[in-house]
């Protein structure tokens, strides 16, 4: 690792931090140490490292703002990329078109997009994401998705940058060509429509107050921890098979929404995963329906 830090070093990238703690950089807060973690500035330090990386043969996590994450307490070995605040710029192309960087929140482009009077993304302004994941595994809320707004992805293919065009994403329920490649998204490309600003701002005050009404806003967690089964909405399986407070140490499945698991205050990596093959046991046993995570795990 001590040679890691020296070549990263050589590469005049300054964010370099050690035995990060990983709770910092998810909304679960749950998470041990990054031996190595850098917050990378720009495209051209994402390039950098992941060149560097391969020509080392050493694997690497990319993350986001760790909204769809629950990392083991035993942390992470290789290093860890973070595409957050530091790498956000959201520039305007054309008059309907917005460019946002991976670590730009999806609040911030939807106010963005607000000010400039561009509607399109008010049922997603929400998600607690940011553009990189949100493509990634192509978020969304309330019938709307991120594919519905997309044009182009700029990524690293092949120790190179590239774009390609959304019809050539494989875009489908939480899924992606992204996930499936392993392809490294640096931004986006929006194609919005004009509409009057106080129409996008009730909207977007809408759909808030929906999340606020629904959702334990107030406790840590990943948003909707499975994914929806075909025919079926998870919450309403676990609702039914009356697991609504069901703990395991400081995890708790959500009174307010039941497909959310949330951290009380104490909750381990180990509770929440017990929790989840406990409820997802319980399911399959009441309604013979298998629930799949939609959160990713990721445990060394």
């Amino acid at each position: 690792m001590k040679k890691i830090i020296e070549e990263i070093k050589r590469l005049n990238i300054e964010t370099i931090k050690e035995d990060e703690s990983l709770s910092n950089y998810t909304t679960f807060k749950i998470g041990g140490p990054a031996r190595v973690l850098i917050e990378a500035k720009s495209d051209e330090e994402v390039l950098k490292l992941v060149r560097l990386f391969d020509e080392m043969k050493e694997d690497y996590l990319i993350i986001g703002n760790g909204s769809n994450l629950l990392i083991s307490d035993a942390g992470i070995e290789r290093p860890v990329i973070v595409l957050d605040k530091n790498f956000s710029n959201i520039t305007m192309i054309d008059e309907v078109t917005l460019y946002a960087e991976a670590g730009a929140s999806l609040k911030s482009l939807a106010n963005k997009a607000l000010e400039l009077g561009l509607g399109g993304l008010e049922a997603i302004s929400g998600i607690p994401g940011t553009v990189g994941g949100a493509v990634y595994m192509n978020a969304g809320a309330y019938g709307s998705e991120i594919k519905d707004v997309v044009t182009k992805i700029r990524y690293i293919k092949d120790d190179s940058i590239a774009e390609l065009d959304a019809s050539k994403a494989n875009f489908a329920h939480r899924r992606s060509i992204f996930q499936d490649k392993g392809y490294i998204i640096l931004g986006t490309y929006f194609k919005l429509e004009k509409k009057d600003k106080k129409d996008i701002e009730e909207e977007q005050r809408d759909y808030t107050q929906r999340r606020k009404d629904k959702q334990p806003l107030e406790y840590p967690s990943a948003g909707s921890v499975f994914k929806r089964p075909e025919g079926y909405y998870a919450s309403k399986l676990i609702e039914d098979a009356g697991l609504k407070g069901l703990s395991v140490g400081g995890a708790m499945v959500s009174k307010k929404h039941s497909g959310f698991i949330i951290n009380t205050g104490s909750a381990s990596f180990d509770d929440v995963v017990k929790l989840i093959e406990k409820v997802k046991a319980i399911v399959l046993d009441k309604f013979a329906v298998s629930l799949e995570e939609e959160i990713r795990i990721i445990n060394e």
